[in-house]
């Protein structure tokens, strides 16, 4: 019976394993649980987590009020053990099979909570088992680690909460070094990039742009919360950096506010404004107030710039003096303005005018879209605010290197893929539309489709699904449920059902898009890639 017990208690600890494995990639995905999104996270995928361990509980149960029969006690650990090794197998295969957009990444803070984790499952081991004597102690420990492997995203959860005075120490000491480094350095010029869309598109830009006379330091990545501008400055910054480009990205009001706060960006751009983070914004009104904290606290002496077309900059009522720069295509009365512009698969051309110079500036690129120009707009508009000559930022402007996962345009085997798997949104995925109907071939549109736009989220992708049905030969929709809406807006739209394909995984997408190409030219938009709290299976 001991073996039995051990065996046992060794499955429940590799079962547990992948959950917490699961469990912690969760919680880092969902920023370790700010404004709730972890347990919400949990509410809505209850079934991923809460199935079969319910039947781990109904034995430990069996196996406490049968202490006196040693051969039905064996025979309850023994299925324990099974249900576990079945457990272990699937939760294993769950881990390998995820679409990994983003994999855990064992920093020192998962580390931490590991070893918080740990204390926690060993505490009722050692004051359970301690006296091997007491027979119904002892069995009792089966029942806490059934309940415990049962609840395990919860027992994460707790571990986190433990964690919080040891994180909060950490991060004001990582704090109190980013700016007293910040202060050193006085000749530094700090920019801040915001908006609901396109902010590392415009800071990658930017930083391109600015590169060909300065030495300018952007936020790596997508890092635009206030731990990612801490790091960056701690371990990226140096006595070289003459322009710091800082990202800033918000979930709720007031965010912006205190990232600027942090950093104290003398100089902004808001790139534009929309719907992305409804849900946890709460409204429109909410959004825009949030995005114009950047501007709002710069001082008078910087200068902000803004998109002319974006009537929720225009409408919006300044609190501070700060020098504006607007941008702009459609409207013609801003201070940098881009005409005359083509799109091809090969890049982007358009002229440029600055207000009081009749002359116009040809510029090229190999990037795609019209949301791209607003984008190097304000790369340009920066630059000639920073003393670089036109002819400079003409070139600089033709050496901008295609940015990774946002509308970037790759040969994948026989076909052309369009990769903006980043993050999807209402302005983005209809201008990814606009770069695919330019396209010459076959046209296909693979897509989970859109996240994170509150009640309006169902609303929206149906309007997706009925833009894709006037560009896309072909539809290719990842997950059945979270795509019914996109798949109604085409079939109000009489696309043919017949090319509308579901798949559960992404990766499936590719082999038939393959298949596809053997006899024709096909072009391929990959519109967002959900991260791994959003799977379906």
């Amino acid at each position: 019976m001991i073996i039995i017990y051990l065996l046992l208690i060794v499955s429940f600890v590799v079962v547990n394993f992948y959950k917490t494995k699961r469990s912690l990639h969760m919680l880092q995905q969902n920023l370790y649980n700010e404004n709730n999104r972890y347990l919400k996270w949990i509410m809505k995928n209850k079934n991923q987590f809460l199935d079969l361990d319910l039947v781990l509980i109904a034995f430990a149960v069996l196996l406490l009020f049968t202490n006196d029969n040693t051969f039905i006690s064996n025979i309850c650990m023994l299925i324990m053990i099974l249900i576990n090794v079945l457990l272990t197998n699937r939760w294993k295969k769950r881990l390998l099979n995820d679409q990994n957009k983003k994999k855990l990444v064992v920093t020192a803070r998962i580390k931490r909570l590991i070893v918080t984790i740990l204390v926690l499952f060993i505490i009722p081991c050692i004051l359970l088992g301690m006296n091997i004597n007491d027979l119904g102690r002892v069995l009792l420990l089966p029942l806490v680690l059934s309940v415990m492997t049962y609840l395990n995203c919860f027992v994460v959860f707790i571990a986190k909460i433990i964690n919080t005075p040891v994180e909060k120490c950490v991060y004001l000491h990582f704090k109190t070094m980013a700016q007293n480094k910040l202060k050193s350095m006085n000749n530094l010029k700090i920019i801040g990039v915001t908006g609901s869309y396109g902010k590392t598109s415009s800071k990658r830009i930017l930083a391109d742009v600015l590169n060909i006379k300065y030495n300018a330091l952007p936020t790596p990545k997508s890092l635009n919360t206030y731990n990612g501008l801490i790091m960056t400055v701690n371990n990226h910054m140096d006595k070289f950096t003459e322009i710091f480009i800082a990202e800033m990205g918000a979930y709720v009001k007031g965010e912006i506010a205190g990232l600027c706060r942090l950093v104290k960006p003398k100089y902004g751009i808001l790139t534009t404004i929309g719907t992305a983070h409804l849900e946890t914004f709460g409204s429109q009104e909410n959004i825009q107030k949030g995005k114009f904290e950047l501007i709002e606290s710069l001082p008078s002496d910087g200068f902000g710039i803004l998109n002319g077309d974006d009537p929720l900059q225009v409408s919006y009522k300044l609190k501070n003096k700060v020098k504006t720069i607007w941008v702009g295509i459609d409207n013609k009365d801003v201070d940098v303005h881009a005409s005359n512009i083509k799109c091809s698969n090969k890049g982007t051309s358009f002229d440029v005018t600055f207000k009081g110079d009749s002359k116009k500036y040809h510029f090229e690129t190999r990037l795609l879209g019209k949301h791209n120009v607003y984008n190097i707009l304000e790369a340009i508009a920066c630059g000639k605010e920073f003393d670089i000559e036109i002819e400079d930022l003409i070139k600089a402007v033709a050496g901008v290197r295609p940015i990774e996962h946002r509308l970037e345009l790759k040969k994948l085997g026989n076909y052309y893929m369009i990769d903006d798997a980043y993050n999807s949104n209402p302005v983005g995925s209809k201008r990814a539309l606009e770069v695919l109907d330019m396209m010459p071939g076959t046209k296909v549109v693979v897509t989970p489709g859109m996240i994170e736009l509150g009640e309006k989220e169902d609303e929206y992708n149906k309007i997706f699904g009925e833009q894709i049905s006037e560009v896309a030969d072909y539809v290719l929709l990842i997950g059945e449920k979270k795509t019914i809406p996109i798949k109604e807006g085409l079939l109000e739209k009489k696309f043919d059902k017949d090319k509308i394909i579901v798949f559960n995984d992404v990766r499936d997408a590719y082999p038939f898009i393959g298949e596809l190409a053997l006899n024709k030219e096909v072009y391929a938009l990959f519109e967002n890639d959900l991260p791994d709290m959003y799977n379906e299976k």
